[in-house]
């Protein structure tokens, strides 16, 4: 939500004032995104300034709070965690910004956590304030940072409270009526804005329940886009997508992912643009709806992540992880630091992990876009409601698909029998694109030089694709990896 640069050598003397955008005080200083529903506020403590970035809007916002007094700099963020903050300290200086990719001159490609690295590349995520590389933290929900002439100290918060398991409905509770009522409250506490709103619309259940709430909440200038998987399954993906643009009164745009798959020309990774390197898998292809929201002045983009998750049956007390699918090129610093995938864990978050971590990987681009990502499925107030909730609601969606049918959408649009997904787009990236990057990575690799991945394991693999009917997708990790550092270097 914010970048800054903060010199100790500033803050002896507190005299901040605004120039430009920022607020500046001596060598240091702070701006917000460049997203027009973001707001700074800047007070004046004696002894101390207190500056927020937070969204504008009515209810629970999302903020960062930084609070500086003589010698030290003390950062909180808030719950939702929207576009995370990533902080590195340097001589005296706190570096800090939503944008891994603008701290490049502090990012070191050959001075990466092992563990971090490990879980990239076995697809076993965490959330924590660790990064891939050494000296970098995120701020995550919650957390706050300090930061004096001892350096800087990250400190995690409490858990949150969850309620623990589904509850008993008390007669006479319309649960379907409760759900109207929560969705739309949310959609109309969103930033207000001067300008369309767009709405993600993938034809799913989940983008369609907020599709349905952004038309209930009556905001004006409505702009939906989705990107098409292609083949038998895009083409019931567009239907189930025209069906729902139609009713709502959408202007849509539809945008085929096929023609922008991973490691396409033109496209961030191919043009070795500075990026982050554990991000989204489909950058390129949501890259261009982020610039065709952007083109059509949208300021705010609903979305629908965190669906899945607030409908997941488990316990939060005894929740066990799948088994990982194993990576045959590990080499053995990255096999090594497996073992380590679990420490230094943030504690338990007011949203759920997956939706968070798919925060940080994605919400970053609609910043650089001007874009303010709003996931209504993922409020706290819908959250704490999906989980008091009887599973029989939740099982397959039952209350989302419900919502739907009786808002007058047929079964076909409420209960798919092929949901879309993005698996052919995935392999068209990689036999296309993939593949030329994967022969580059075997002649010259930052992951083979520092014993994360086995060369000759990576070189077998890359033999075995040829006589394959498909490209294995654990692959994209590796080569997504690779193009990310080598990018930032």
């Amino acid at each position: 939500m914010l970048s800054m640069r903060l010199r100790l050598a500033d803050l002896r003397e507190l005299r901040w004032r605004p120039e430009g955008g920022r607020w500046v005080n001596g060598e240091s200083w702070i701006e917000p995104a460049n997203v027009s529903t973001l707001v700074m506020e800047v007070r004046d403590e004696t002894p101390r300034v207190r500056v927020t970035v937070k969204e504008c809007k009515r209810g629970d916002a999302d903020f960062v709070e930084v609070v500086m007094a003589a010698g030290e700099v003390r950062l909180t963020a808030g719950v939702f965690g929207t576009a995370p903050l990533f902080l590195v300290e340097k001589a005296g200086e706190l570096h800090a910004s939503w944008d891994v990719a603008e701290l490049g001159p502090h990012l070191a490609a050959d001075r990466l956590v092992p563990r971090v690295v490990a879980r990239t590349l076995a697809r076993q995520h965490r959330y924590t304030s660790e990064t891939l590389f050494e000296g970098v933290y995120r701020l995550t929900e919650r957390a706050s940072a300090t930061f004096n002439v001892s350096g800087l100290g990250i400190h995690y918060p409490e858990p949150a409270e969850h309620v623990l398991e589904p509850r008993t409905l008390r007669p006479g509770v319309d649960p379907l009526a409760v759900l109207n009522e929560l969705l739309t409250d949310v959609i109309r506490e969103a930033p207000n804005t001067a300008g369309c709103v767009g709405v993600e619309l993938s034809g799913g259940a989940d983008s369609g329940n907020v599709a349905l709430a952004v038309k209930a909440a009556r905001l004006p200038q409505v702009h939906s886009f989705g990107l098409l998987v292609g083949g038998s399954i895009g083409r019931q993906q567009q239907v189930r997508r025209q069906a729902y643009a139609d009713h709502c009164g959408f202007r849509d745009t539809a945008i085929p992912a096929t023609q922008h798959p991973p490691f396409c020309p033109g496209g961030v990774r191919a043009l070795g643009r500075p990026h982050d390197p554990a991000g989204a898998f489909y950058q390129e292809a949501f890259d261009v709806v982020r610039e065709q929201a952007a083109a059509r002045r949208c300021e705010v983009m609903f979305t629908g992540s965190g669906g899945d998750e607030v409908n997941a049956h488990h316990s939060r007390t005894n929740a066990e992880l799948p088994m990982p699918e194993p990576v045959p090129w590990l080499g053995p610093k990255a096999a090594r630091a497996l073992a380590e995938v679990n420490e230094h864990l943030a504690p338990i978050p007011v949203l759920p992990v997956p939706t968070l971590i798919a925060f940080g990987m994605h919400n970053p681009g609609f910043l650089r876009s001007g874009v303010w990502p709003v996931s209504p499925l993922a409020h706290p107030r819908i959250i704490r409601f999906m989980e008091q909730l009887p599973y029989e609601h939740k099982r397959g969606k039952a209350l989302f698909r419900e919502r739907i049918g009786l808002a007058g959408l047929p079964e076909s649009v409420a209960s798919p029998t092929e949901p879309e997904n993005f698996l052919a787009v995935l392999e068209k990236g990689l036999r296309s694109y993939g593949l030329p990057v994967l022969d580059d990575m075997l002649k010259e690799s930052v992951l083979v030089d520092l014993g994360y991945v086995d060369g000759k394991a990576l070189a077998q693999a890359r033999k075995d694709v040829d006589a394959a009917p498909t490209v294995p997708d654990l692959l994209c990790d590796v080569l997504a990896l690779e193009v990310g550092l080598r990018s930032l270097m």
